[in-house]
């Protein structure tokens, strides 16, 4: 994974209640003159499935897009998610890096986590406006104090909701927060290969840093630690000694960054070149239209058995977890599930 220390010693689920935009019965409008033969009844009885497609089909073409959302409603928080062809971005800007990065960026948060260990820094993805945030399980796991950082300065104390080490996901509050801005999450199932992609995180404490590239591949098996565990040399991995700023990981039998140890878990990952260093733990993966499709969770560095995260840097091979999977698992995590 691909959170920073800063010294040594450190699912199908889909949500309820999803809401589409209502068919208006007017539109299209009726023609302007009778056509000369009725349709037969059997043609007629079809015709809501042809009408559904035509105004998804405008939808998508007005604006750059006004897809559906779907809403999930706890309390006074709301999660905000689309069809990646949901346009976030500003239509002068559409399809820029440049836009992506204005839209998204007040979304994505530095997190800093604090442990008997030492202290570690990542990223993380605000998805309501009261301060709910999504981030990797391994930049938060055996944390005693918690603290996220705004892209406007204001720094937050924060807590654990829930969290998924199977899926290396966490769901964290920020205290006396409201009136964030929260990103929109994607849809990741409609991703392809040659896509183009934005990372933003804070890789080395750089917060904010953004990165552009390509979907590389889909669907990669990528087995991480479960935990913080330790590498062959007894460093500790992911909690604040040495290498564990890398996160070790394993794909097609060979482990990478280290030994990954006895206790695993398996996902489906999407694999981009964007560039992502240590620190892009838990930050964003966007479309070009400024829709979260992925949070952050793995890099590989040829320095896999450096003993400091300074040795490390991204070669272009860099994994992230479809957001579909966080939608799917963001019910169990806001229940307070520990897994």
């Amino acid at each position: 994974m691909t959170e920073s220390f800063h010294r040594s010693g450190e699912y199908e689920n889909p949500y309820e209640g999803q809401q589409q935009a209502p068919v208006n019965p007017e539109w299209p409008p009726p023609p302007a003159y009778a056509p000369a033969h009725a349709p037969h009844q059997q043609k007629r009885n079809r015709g809501p499935v042809a009408l559904i497609a035509a105004v998804a089909i405008v939808a998508a073409a007005i604006g750059g897009g006004t897809a559906y959302g779907i809403q999930e409603l706890t309390g006074n928080d709301t999660v905000a998610s689309s069809s990646t062809s949901t346009n976030v971005v500003p239509s002068s800007q559409k399809g820029t890096v440049a836009g992506v990065a204005k839209a998204v960026s007040p979304s994505i948060v530095e997190i800093s986590a604090d442990s008997n260990a030492g202290s570690s820094t990542g990223s993380g993805v605000i998805i309501t406006s009261g301060g709910e945030i999504v981030t990797n399980n391994h930049v938060i796991a055996g944390a005693s104090q918690i603290k996220a950082t705004t892209s406007d300065g204001k720094s937050y104390t924060a807590k654990v909701v829930g969290t998924d080490s199977k899926k290396d996901l966490a769901l964290i509050k920020l205290e006396n927060a409201s009136g964030l801005k929260a990103a929109t999450l994607g849809d990741s199932a409609g991703l392809q290969v040659g896509d183009q992609v934005v990372a933003i995180g804070s890789p080395e404490g750089l917060s904010g840093t953004v990165t552009s590239g390509i979907v590389s591949a889909l669907d990669r098996d990528v087995t991480v630690p479960t935990e913080g565990g330790q590498d062959q040399g007894g460093q500790q991995w992911g909690q604040g000694q040495g290498q564990g700023d890398q996160w070790p990981f394993e794909f097609g039998g060979r482990q990478f960054n280290g030994d990954t140890g006895s206790d695993t878990t398996t996902y489906k990952a999407l694999q981009t070149d964007a560039s992502l260093n240590p620190g892009n733990s838990g930050g964003a993966l966007i479309d070009m239209n400024g829709n979260i499709i992925g949070i952050n969770s793995a890099m590989y560095s040829p320095a896999g058995q450096a003993s400091s995260s300074t040795d490390a840097g991204s070669v272009g091979l860099g994994f992230a977890i479809p957001i579909n999977t966080v939608k799917a698992d963001l019910a169990k995590l806001r229940a307070g599930a520990t897994d």
